[in-house]
Parts: C-alpha cells; sequence; structure tokens
C-alpha cells in the first residue's frame, strides 16, 4: 500500500503542469490587477452620490443637552446685605428641519443620478480595458516564444548547413566563401536568440505586472486555428454602435447632463428656499439661597413653524457661477463630440485591423508552403550543385521569417477582433471565452 501511494505521487510529479489559458489569465487579473481593483473601489465611491443627493431633501434632526453649576453673588445698594445662590441648570432640546422646497437640493439629487451613471460607465471601461490588457499581454508572450523557437530552429539549420559546407570545403567540393557565410549567418541567428530571450522575459514582466505572478505555462493557439470574421461584416454598423454604446462616449453624455443640472443648480442661487422647523426642549433649574430658602423652576418649550429664505444680493457671485457653468456644458459637449470621434476611429481602425488580418494570414500560409517547397529545392539544388551555399541561407531565413509574421498575424486578429467590440462598447467576459477556445493543444 504505501509503495502504491509513492508511485501515485511519484506519477503526479512526473505530469506536466497544466497551462494556464486565457481566461484563467483573465480571473486572475481581475483578482490581482490593481488598476482594476482602484476602477471598482472609484465605483463604489460615485455610486455614494445618489443617497448623498437624497438626503438633502430629507429632514434632517439635532439633539442637544447641557447641565451647569451657577453660583451668583448679588450686593444690593441699599442697606440689606448680601445675597449668595448657587444651584443646578439642565436641560435639553430636539429640533427637525423639513425642506420643502429648495431647488438647488432638487437639481443636486437629479444630478446625482448621472453621477452614478457615469461611475459605472467609468468602472466599464475599465473592466473592458482589463480584458484588453490580458489579451494583449498574453499573446505577447505567445508571440514571443514563437519568434524565439523559431530563432532557435533556425539556428540549429544554419550550424547543420555550417558542418556541411565545412565538411565540403574539406573534401575540395565547395569554397571557404561557403563556410565564411554559413558561419555569419550562424553568429547573427545566436545575437537574435539573446535578444528573443530578453524580449520574452520583458513580455512576461509585462503580463506579471497586472496578474502579479506568470504562469508556469500559457496554453498556445491551436495550431489549425480558423480565424472568424467580424459580424455583422459592415463597418458602418460598428462604427455607428461605438458613437452610441462605446464607454467613453457614455462617460461623456454623462458628464454633459452633469454639466446641465449645475447651470440650473447655480441659477438656484437667485430662489428662495422655504423650510418645516420645529423644536422641543426642556429645562430645569435648581437655585438655594444661604440659608434655608430653596428656589427651583421646570420648563418645557414646544415650537413649529415655516422658515422662508430669500436671498437677495451676493455679490454677482450667483451670475458668475451660472456664466462658468455655461462654459462647461460648451466644454462637456465638444468633449462628448471628440469621444464619438475617437469612438468611430478605433471601431474603424480595429474592424480594418481584423478583415486585412485574415486576409494576411491566409496570404501568409499560402507564403509558408511555398517557403518550404522553395528550401527544398535550394537544398537539393546546394547538393547536386546547381545552387550555392548562400541560396539555401536565404531560403531558410524566408521559411523562418513567414513563420514568425505568419504567427504574429494570428494573434494580431484576434487581439483586433477584441479590441473592435471594446470600441463599440460590447466586449463581455463570453467574447474572451470564445478566443479562449481557440487555445491548446489539440
Amino acid at each position: 500500500m504505501k509503495r502504491h501511494a509513492i508511485f501515485l505521487a511519484i506519477l503526479a510529479f512526473s505530469q506536466p503542469l497544466a497551462a494556464a489559458d486565457l481566461l484563467q489569465t483573465y480571473r486572475e487579473a481581475r483578482a490581482n490587477d490593481p488598476a482594476y481593483a482602484s476602477a471598482r473601489a472609484a465605483r463604489d465611491a460615485g455610486r455614494e452620490s445618489l443617497p448623498q443627493g437624497l438626503a438633502l431633501l430629507l429632514p434632517t434632526i439635532s439633539a442637544s443637552a447641557y447641565t451647569q453649576m451657577n453660583d451668583i453673588d448679588i450686593d444690593f445698594r441699599d442697606a440689606a446685605p448680601s445675597s449668595k445662590r448657587e444651584g443646578n441648570t439642565n436641560g435639553y432640546s430636539v429640533s427637525l428641519t423639513q425642506p420643502l422646497f429648495n431647488w438647488q437640493s432638487i437639481v443636486l439629487y437629479k444630478e446625482a443620478g448621472f453621477k452614478v451613471a457615469q461611475a459605472e460607465a467609468v468602472f466599464g471601461q475599465a473592466a473592458q480595458d482589463l480584458i484588453v490588457r490580458v489579451a494583449q499581454a498574453y499573446f505577447d508572450v505567445l508571440a514571443s516564444q514563437d519568434s524565439l523557437a523559431f530563432i532557435q530552429a533556425q539556428k540549429t539549420a544554419i550550424s547543420e548547413q555550417l558542418a556541411q559546407a565545412k565538411r565540403n570545403f574539406e573534401v575540395g567540393t565547395a569554397t571557404i566563401t561557403d563556410t565564411h557565410e554559413a558561419q555569419a549567418r550562424f553568429d547573427l541567428s545566436a545575437s537574435q536568440e539573446i535578444a528573443a530571450q530578453s524580449d520574452l522575459e520583458i513580455k512576461k514582466s509585462a503580463l506579471q505586472q497586472i496578474i502579479g505572478k506568470f504562469p508556469d505555462r500559457l496554453a498556445p493557439l491551436k495550431p489549425l486555428t480558423e480565424l472568424s470574421p467580424p459580424t455583422p461584416h459592415a463597418m458602418e454598423q460598428w462604427v455607428a454602435s461605438a458613437e452610441d454604446r462605446s464607454f467613453a462616449v457614455r462617460i461623456q453624455q454623462a458628464a454633459l447632463e452633469i454639466a446641465s443640472r449645475e447651470i440650473e443648480r447655480s441659477r438656484a442661487g437667485h430662489y428662495p428656499s422655504l423650510n418645516l422647523v420645529g423644536s422641543y426642549g426642556s429645562n430645569s433649574a435648581g437655585i438655594s439661597t444661604a440659608g434655608t430658602v430653596s428656589l427651583g423652576t421646570d420648563s418645557t418649550s414646544r415650537s413649529i413653524g415655516l422658515q422662508l429664505a430669500i436671498p437677495l444680493y451676493a455679490g454677482g457671485g450667483v451670475n458668475s457661477l451660472v456664466r462658468q457653468a455655461l462654459a462647461n456644458r460648451e466644454k462637456a459637449r465638444q468633449d462628448l463630440e471628440t469621444a464619438r470621434r475617437s469612438a468611430a476611429q478605433a471601431a474603424r481602425q480595429a474592424y480594418l485591423g481584423v478583415t486585412s488580418g485574415m486576409a494576411q494570414v491566409s496570404a501568409l500560409e499560402q507564403a509558408l508552403v511555398s517557403s518550404q517547397s522553395a528550401l527544398d529545392s535550394n537544398k537539393l539544388g546546394y547538393e547536386v550543385g546547381v545552387r550555392i551555399n548562400i541560396d539555401v541561407l536565404n531560403a531558410q531565413q524566408q521559411l523562418f521569417s513567414t513563420k514568425r509574421d505568419l504567427s504574429k498575424a494570428r494573434y494580431d486578429t484576434l487581439l483586433n477582433g477584441l479590441k473592435l467590440k471594446s470600441a463599440s462598447g460590447t466586449l463581455t467576459e463570453e467574447d474572451l471565452e470564445a478566443v479562449n477556445r481557440l487555445l491548446g493543444s489539440d
């Protein structure tokens, strides 16, 4: 039994660790990314604008209590002797104020709803940005890994070509030039390998900055992945959605509404306010004179009424605030137009990135077949003496460059698909799941 347990433990440790996929990486980022956590906290803070605005329309109640020791000396101007009195006075009071009409408070309450909507839109933008940032960092790592693997494979192929050139030179069937050319390419590939290793570490650090750690392995893109075109397959529909639904536009729409309400609130500085006020109080006083006389009083007070406040003159400050609010509204209107144009441009750019990316992938797949055929032909020609060593080296370089470009084109196309939905304000975790299904070792 003990041997069986040991065998299972050894087997478990000998199994390769499961690679983290894109969806798992995103969920790690959602739990650990400080920028996303900051946006979530800002959203929660922004939600408090609504109860704060409502509080301006609800009654306020306050209470106070006091106690004091009285020590009174009385001197009479006639012949009567002086008198000393002392005692305690205690009391409490409760007051209530209910706003009946205060246009500034009413406008602030309406404005609070748009502040909450703005906070939600800002957080929605941050959530979409997190998806794009994670996908960008994830695919950057995969692309860097592919580039390193292609350079290492190219280096291996060049080393074989170098060894063959040396053998041919030793037997007199090739010149020293072939050896020097192969050696130069080998040295260059060694330099490129070092640069690629450094780039991979940088890309890993960028991903680690988002999720707080780097997974042991990342799930790669499946070899024969079929990329899907954007749906709907019409750029202007994506542009229209971006101009209307993108979170950047929603943020500026809320800002424009807030700026409009600020004009009303500033103008309300000229309006009267009416409050219902009431109070209840109790007072107890006890005073004793020197000797045997003791006096005490108890009183209770109740009051209720209306309190009207009419602003007459504020030194021109209200008019200045109105002019300032009008200027801020115009600024918000222009910011909204800028946001719409930027969203439309981002949608067009991402859409073209997807469509042209798919065309590029298709072209590079055909180029890969052609490059492999060219390499095979050049190797055969070199063996029979109709091609020289530099032809083989060039064909090898062309093949591995095509592989690298094809790998990057696939990642860029997938990323642009996510950016397209982000620009249109429709990017969700489900879209990330769809991309994640394209990953794996199958």
